[in-house]
């Protein structure tokens, strides 16, 4: 039988009491940032443990620690995982030899979410191209159609040349942030 890992240090910690950050303050962080990500069409708990994985300074936490930082179940974490594993922001792994999962939020996250919402929105234009056919072009509703349709081509033009400048300030970011050496990448 293989030892498990032993437990997280303070590095996994999102309080981050060992880096001096008081934990209600953390909490209150968290409750009010995925709070914002819930307007915008999150649910509650995908919310909440996405943010307490961006607030962790390694970015990578075990079901338990991140129910200890809300205050819930690690069943209603495992559900919310699996959720943000299904769009992109968080990856789950396993130490080898270990039986323990470990959520992680990569620093891309962000862009990787952007990259699956261009993949997305091919298939919204194909179903709206086919409304425009069913609804007929000149109409009111096929016009609406094809604004709509327009309106996903931009985008989806426009997404490469975002990303590829995105690409060019985050390397910028990084050396900045390792004090002129290149940082490392995002594993």
């Amino acid at each position: 039988m293989t030892a498990e890992p032993a437990a997280a240090g303070p590095e996994n910690a999102p309080t981050g009491s060992a880096a001096g950050r008081d934990p209600a303050a953390v909490l209150r962080f968290i409750e009010r940032f995925a709070s914002n990500l819930v307007e915008a069409g999150f649910a509650r708990m995908p919310a909440r443990v996405f943010v307490a994985l961006l607030a962790s300074d390694s970015g990578r936490l075990t079901a338990a620690e991140v129910g200890e930082v809300l205050q819930v179940s690690p069943a209603a974490v495992s559900g919310a995982v699996r959720y943000l594993t299904q769009i992109n922001l968080v990856t789950r792994e396993r130490e080898p030899g270990s039986r323990r999962d470990y959520y992680r939020v990569h620093d891309d996250a962000w862009h990787d979410a952007i990259l699956g919402r261009d993949q997305l929105m091919s298939r919204w234009d194909a179903a709206v191209r086919e409304g425009i056919t069913v609804l007929g072009a000149g109409t009111p509703a096929g016009r609406r159609l094809e604004l709509t349709r327009e309106f996903f081509e931009f985008v989806r033009t426009q997404i490469p040349v975002l990303l590829g400048e995105w690409r060019e300030r985050r390397a910028k970011f990084r050396e900045t942030a390792a004090g002129g050496r290149e940082a490392p990448a995002d594993p």
